[in-house]
């Protein structure tokens, strides 16, 4: 193993936080005894190439400092590869660091725990989520919560969490049904009306709504969660339960456990991580042990 590691920094990453935690989790890993190379990017794309320049290059790890958005970003670089991913969670989401059951907004104890596992050879492996050439590592949404971020992005005029609260309201306002076409591995393909359809290799997403709650990263299997064609009224209930993941007993929810899945619907935008892919349609697979993770325990849970 290289002394010398990669932390990939995301300067902006909850209003600041990226930059902010960059420091301490450098410090922790130099006090390890680990040369620690940081690499910012100009935009996305940028940082993307030099990330993937790190890993060609032999780097020892590359150390994601951000959010989730960044997470997603990193997992571009080193799945498939064989240099391991440490998480120093900064954003506002930060589901993936919560499914790994790492650090957050701690990032002094987050390069101390990526040091110990570098030192030590923890290193596990876990499955990701693929879709043409994109990786994901969390959670694929589509429908209800999707045009909710449609709708969120497009909201220039007002920032943080309040724009999502707004656009939730939008939504319900506008919402109906949404008439889908899946097919479950090598299944039939069906209609069905659904309100949402989550793929979760993780089981979290919007900051700790476990959707897909009893996914678990290292089990070569999507949970997917269907909330089926319900009134707004049955959605406003069975809405809040989702963050104890509770939901998954009400009788419009639906959960299958499956290693692909062909999406389709019309005027329905995927977000994966919280990251858009694209329209609908869409084949989503499960890729046993594509990324290996520096992290604790048992991953999957929190």
């Amino acid at each position: 193993m290289t002394s010398e590691i990669t932390l990939f920094v995301n300067p902006t990453a909850g209003s600041g936080r990226g930059a902010r935690a960059a420091q301490p989790a450098a410090s922790a890993l130099r006090d390890a005894g680990f040369s620690v190379r940081t690499v910012l990017g100009e935009d996305a794309a940028d940082a993307l190439r030099r990330a993937r320049e790190a890993v060609a290059g032999g780097t020892g790890a590359l150390i994601a400092v951000g959010g989730d958005g960044m997470m997603s970003l990193a997992l571009q670089a080193v799945a498939g590869t064989e240099t391991p991913l440490g998480v120093v969670a900064a954003g506002t989401g930060n589901d993936f660091a919560r499914a790994l059951g790492v650090p957050i907004r701690d990032p002094a104890a987050a390069g101390r725990l990526a040091a110990r596992a570098l030192k030590g050879g923890a290193v596990r492996a876990i499955d990701l989520g693929r879709v043409g050439e994109r990786w994901f590592g969390s959670v694929l949404a589509s429908g209800f919560d999707s045009r909710v971020n449609d709708r969120g992005n497009r909201m220039r005029w007002v920032g943080g969490r309040f724009k999502y609260d707004l656009a939730i309201l939008a939504e319900l306002a506008a919402f109906k049904p949404i008439p889908y076409r899946i097919r479950l591995d090598d299944g039939p393909v069906r209609e069905i009306e659904a309100t949402l359809i989550a793929v979760g290799n993780g089981s979290t997403y919007g900051g700790g709504m476990r959707i897909c709650a009893d996914a678990a990263m290292d089990d070569g299997l999507f949970d997917v969660t269907v909330v089926g064609d319900c009134s707004r009224t049955t959605l406003l209930k069975v809405f809040p339960r989702v963050y104890k993941g509770t939901h998954l007993g009400h009788a419009k929810v639906t959960s299958h456990r499956v290693s692909s899945i062909e999406l389709a619907a019309a005027g329905v935008t995927a977000y994966a991580d919280g990251e858009q892919l694209g329209a609908l349609p869409l084949t989503a697979t499960c890729v046993p042990g594509a990324v290996r993770v520096l992290a604790p325990g048992s991953p999957g849970g929190i």
